[in-house]
């Protein structure tokens, strides 16, 4: 934003300064920068809540259409708590509701046997510069252009030529990107699974011991199509296995089970369970407050958008909101500023966003889809093992180390009190600083 150059190299950081590196989600990004220098951390809260809130609203407006109302809000409910890990800000907060729209106005088309809206292809377009989980999109046609396909076989070819045109042209729209091919490939690394992968917490697979609430919110499922006998279309069975391998796999994509298999399972219930139906909860007749929010429904509509504009102002202009000392390291730093602390800092992972923040070049940060790899990050976690300190010796040595910001439980501060010339300067609940005598 400050100097209008798309970035192709890291300068973030002192280890892999000059390496490729390219900001695939720079939309989602600037997103956020713009909240911030318009409003400091204020505006990035209302931004990522205007996000969460629109994910929220689509998800409810798509269920109401099948599930009644009482029903469809329990369901919104229940997924918003299960899924609020991933409400934060960060860019994947903009796709949430880009997912959700684009899997309801798919999976919809196939099952009315209609050609999928064209207008989808902008949205992708638009997804592909705000988040790498965009290529899940691509995925989630498939499904949808095979649950077309199983409905109408081929007695539909002008339709399904529709759906194939579709299916092509999404990876096509979404090079309209700063680094057109870039952008898929990057994804991919992930996919494939990097070193980085197995040190990170939200890339770890489902973990029953410890994700205890999320266990039974599974088996509570998986009871209820036993119990209820409920049919399912092997197109619909196929895309909740798939987003339940996503979800078991890997902690970060549960989201995307918990959001989008209501969307698609929603039809099916609603016709096998009349009593959960919007079309005989649309025949029953109306009790008091129900005719009361029909009748003044626009009256109700403008006092809650009226309302909302009215919290966000006083928000915005009086809330002094600030990210946690936790992740921020604020004591830390600010120590690090009046002691002139300076040249290369090794840092622990989740320091590395507040170090770019400040202006301090990392060893390491979150960027692990692409840089930090090639044995770099494994070594990196074999420095809190018992045989890590020549490890660590070694690489204080190469990247020229002066000082380093860790957590207080990071597992390499013994080798730190036991290196000649360290010592420990500064130390609180968040936070220790070492420093390099030598």
């Amino acid at each position: 934003m400050a100097n209008r150059i798309i970035p192709v190299a890291d300068t973030y950081s002192h280890t892999f300064a000059g390496q490729p590196w390219i900001a695939k989600e720079w939309l989602g990004q600037v997103l956020l920068a713009s909240g911030y220098k318009a409003f400091g951390w204020s505006g990035v809260i209302v931004i990522t809540i205007a996000a969460a809130g629109l994910t929220t609203f689509i998800l409810a407006w798509y269920l109401s259409a099948d599930l009644k109302p009482i029903i469809a809000i329990a369901v919104v409910m229940v997924v918003t708590s299960f899924a609020s890990a991933v409400y934060n800000a960060r860019p994947l907060i903009f796709s949430l509701p880009i997912v959700v729209l684009w899997t309801a106005v798919l999976f919809q088309a196939a099952r009315e046997r209609r050609a999928p809206p064209f207008w989808l292809l902008a949205l992708i377009a638009l997804w592909a510069n705000l988040h790498g989980t965009f290529t899940f999109g691509f995925v989630i046609a498939a499904f949808a252009g095979l649950d077309f396909l199983e409905r109408a076989r081929f007695t539909q070819p002008r339709i399904l030529a529709q759906w194939i045109a579709f299916g092509l042209l999404c990876p096509l729209v979404t090079l309209i990107n700063p680094y057109g091919i870039q952008a898929i490939l990057a994804t991919f690394t992930v996919a494939s699974g990097n070193e980085a992968v197995a040190h990170i917490s939200e890339w770890n697979p489902f973990n029953a011991r410890t994700d205890i609430l999320p266990e039974v919110l599974l088996l509570t499922v998986v009871a209820a199509l036993l119990v209820t006998r409920i049919r399912i279309r092997w197109t619909y069975a196929a895309f909740f296995i798939f987003t339940l391998h996503l979800f078991l796999a890997y902690s970060r994509f549960q989201y995307l089970w918990l959001l989008l298999v209501p969307i698609v399972l929603a039809v099916d219930v609603a016709e096998q369970f009349p009593p959960l139906s919007t079309r005989k909860w649309i025949g029953q007749s109306r009790d008091g407050l129900e005719r009361a929010i029909v009748k003044h429904y626009r009256q109700i509509t403008g006092v809650i958008l009226v309302s909302w504009f009215a919290v966000c102002a006083i928000f915005l202009n009086f809330s002094t909101v600030a990210p946690s000392d936790k992740t921020s390291a604020s004591g830390a730093l600010a120590f690090a500023q009046t002691q002139g602390l300076s040249g290369n800092v090794f840092n622990s992972y989740n320091f590395g966003g507040t170090l770019i923040f400040h202006g301090i070049k990392t060893y390491i940060d979150g960027r692990t889809d692409q840089l930090f790899l090639n044995g770099f990050m494994n070594a990196t976690a074999e420095m809190g093992t018992a045989a890590g300190k020549p490890i660590l010796q070694k690489t204080i040595e190469e990247h020229d180390i002066k000082w380093a910001l860790l957590l207080p439980n990071d597992a390499r501060i013994p080798f730190f009190n036991e290196l000649s010339g360290w010592h420990k300067a500064y130390g609180d609940e968040f936070a220790v600083v070492y420093i390099n005598g030598n």
